[in-house]
């Protein structure tokens, strides 16, 4: 299945006195792309969490490339770009959906947890979802 982009207008709330959306947002607005991503591979949070696990950010960075204001409609790529089943790297790249235009670009690192908090690794807690993954990764 080929994943679809993450389609987020951006609100006036988001903004900063300059008019242009306030940097703090872009950590919401890569959540929110990823949380699509995991959807459309099939193991959403929501069946992350039923089977026991969770994936926690360890790290996360953003490059400013050109200004989002307020009205402007994005189009966001989220991309698994390394995954051991111990770790996972996603990759965002923001682009304007009228010009194509690159915006921002960034990645987010997560873990694999138990409910306890212990790291796992889901190729041996659960095979069938490391293949899935696997099948997603776009290793650059």
């Amino acid at each position: 299945m080929a994943l679809q982009p993450y389609i987020r207008k951006a609100h006036y709330y988001e903004t900063d006195q300059m008019g242009i959306i306030h940097h703090s947002n872009y950590l919401r607005w890569f959540e929110e792309a990823r949380v699509d991503l995991m959807d459309q591979v099939g193991f959403g949070y929501k069946r992350m969490e039923e089977e026991g696990l969770a994936s926690p950010v360890l790290e996360f960075t953003c490059t400013y490339q050109s200004m989002v204001r307020f009205g402007d409609t994005v189009r966001i790529w989220a991309v698994i770009k390394a995954f051991t089943g111990a770790k996972m790297v996603v990759g965002y790249r923001v682009e304007d959906l009228e010009t194509g235009e690159l915006r921002t670009v960034g990645e987010s690192k997560h873990c694999f947890v138990d409910r306890n908090g212990k790291p796992v690794s889901v190729k041996r807690v659960n095979p069938q979802v490391f293949a899935l993954f696997r099948q997603y990764v776009c290793e650059e």
